[in-house]
C-alpha cells in the first residue's frame, strides 16, 4: 500500500476510535518542535518523537531535549538518504547547500511509514507558516504535504489555524480551535506557549543543521566537486580541522587542536598518509596516499606553519602510512601562501 492509499483508508464514519489517539512527531529539539510535542500531549494525544541522525545534525542535543520533555524518541539513520538528496535535489538548495524541501519530504515520508508500522494515527511537525522563506511558505508547505504521501494525516499544530484542515481535525481527533495560528519569524508566541507548558530550557534560534552554515557548506561543495560524496567518512571529516585544497585531486586536513588530531588519527584509513612535526608541538595532517611528491612537500610545510616552529626554522615532519615511516625536512609555509588554499 502506498502512503496516499493508507491515508485514504481511514474510516470517515468513526470520529474517535475506542483506543487513545496517537501521533508521531518530527522532532529536532528546537523550540518549535518542543512546543508542538507539548501541545499534542496537552490535547491528550499519545505522542512519540522521531529524529533523523546524519553527519549534518547533532542528535545528542535532540536526545537531551526529548529526555527533558519526557517524550519517547525514535532515531532514524538519515545520512545516506540525505547525501543522495544533496547530489541532486529535485527542488533545489536554500541559501547554502541545504535542500530543505526535499529533506522535509523525505523525513515526513519516513515518519509516515513509521506511523503505519508502529500503529500510530497521524504525524505532525513543528513547521511554522512563513518562518522560513524556502521551505515554510504556503506553496512549499502544500508541496511537502503532497510529495511526502501522507498529506491528509500531516498536522502542523503551531500554524494549523491558518492552514487547510487535516483529517485528524475533520475526524475530531484534534480540536482545531485549540491549535495555533502562528506565522512568521517571531518566537514570541512559541516562548509564551513554552512557559505555559513548563518548558524550562529554551534552545537557541539556530536550527543546528550544518548544511545551512556557510563554512561547512563551502567544504561540502568542494568535496562534492572534487572527490565526490561517495562515503560517510569523507563527510564526517568535513567537521574536523582546517581544510586546504592543494590541487584538483588532493586535499589536506590539518588539526586545529589535540581533539582534532586524535580524530584525524582515528579516522585514517589504509590509503591515507598522516603527517606530524617531530620534536615540536604541532598538528596532525591527513592526505591521500596518492598525493604527488610536490604536494606532499607543500603539505609538510603547511603542517610546519601551524606548529610552534618559528619562521625560517627547519622542521622535521614524520609521515606515517601502512608501509611504515618516512620523513621530510621543511620550513613553515608563509601565511600568505597558505590562506588562499583554505576551504
Amino acid at each position: 500500500m502506498n502512503p496516499s492509499d493508507f491515508a485514504n483508508t481511514i474510516d470517515r464514519t468513526t470520529a474517535m476510535p475506542a483506543r487513545p489517539i496517537s501521533a508521531l512527531g518530527l522532532f529536532s529539539g528546537g523550540l518549535d518542535s518542543l512546543v508542538a510535542v507539548a501541545m499534542m500531549r496537552d490535547l491528550g494525544i499519545t505522542t512519540k518523537a522521531v529524529t533523523f541522525d546524519s553527519p549534518f545534525f547533532n542528535v545528542s542535543q535532540t536526545r537531551q531535549a526529548a529526555e527533558r520533555l519526557g517524550v519517547p524518541l525514535h532515531v532514524e539513520d538519515f545520512g545516506p538518504t540525505l547525501i543522495a538528496i544533496i547530489q541532486q535535489p529535485q527542488h533545489g538548495f536554500g541559501a547554502q547547500l541545504n535542500p530543505c524541501i526535499d529533506c522535509h519530504i523525505a523525513m515526513l515520508r519516513r515518519t509516515g511509514e513509521l506511523m503505519e508500522t508502529m500503529g500510530y494515527d497521524f504525524i505532525f511537525s513543528g513547521e511554522v507558516l512563513n518562518q522560513r522563506p524556502m521551505s515554510q511558505n504556503p506553496a512549499a508547505l502544500r508541496l511537502i504535504a503532497q510529495k511526502c504521501g501522507y498529506g491528509p494525516l500531516l498536522l502542523r499544530p503551531l500554524s494549523a489555524g491558518l492552514l487547510e484542515p487535516t483529517r485528524p481535525e475533520s475526524l475530531g481527533w484534534v480540536p482545531r480551535e485549540r491549535l495555533g495560528k502562528i506565522e512568521g519569524r517571531s518566537r514570541r508566541e512559541q516562548l509564551r506557549l513554552a512557559e505555559d507548558y513548563g518548558i524550562k530550557i529554551i534552545p537557541p534560534v539556530a536550527g543546528g543543521c550544518r548544511l545551512t552554515e556557510p563554512n561547512f557548506a563551502r567544504r561540502l561543495k568542494d568535496l562534492k566537486d572534487h572527490e565526490g560524496l561517495r562515503g560517510m567518512r569523507a563527510v564526517h571529516l568535513l567537521k574536523i580541522g582546517r581544510h586546504l585544497r592543494l590541487n584538483q585531486s588532493t586535499k589536506l586536513i590539518v588539526g586545529r587542536n589535540e581533539r582534532d588530531n586524535i580524530e584525524l588519527e582515528g579516522n585514517a584509513e589504509l590509503y591515507d598518509l598522516l603527517l606530524k612535526p617531530e620534536a615540536i608541538p604541532g598538528p596532525t595532517g591527513l592526505v591521500p596516499i596518492t598525493i604527488r611528491a610536490d604536494a606532499l612537500q607543500q603539505a609538510a610545510a603547511i603542517c610546519a606553519r601551524y606548529s610552534d616552529a618559528e619562521s625560517g626554522q627547519t622542521v622535521r615532519i614524520r609521515i606515517r602510512s601502512t608501509q611504515g615511516l618516512d620523513y621530510i625536512e621543511t620550513q613553515p609555509a608563509c601565511p600568505e601562501n597558505v590562506e588562499p588554499l583554505l576551504i
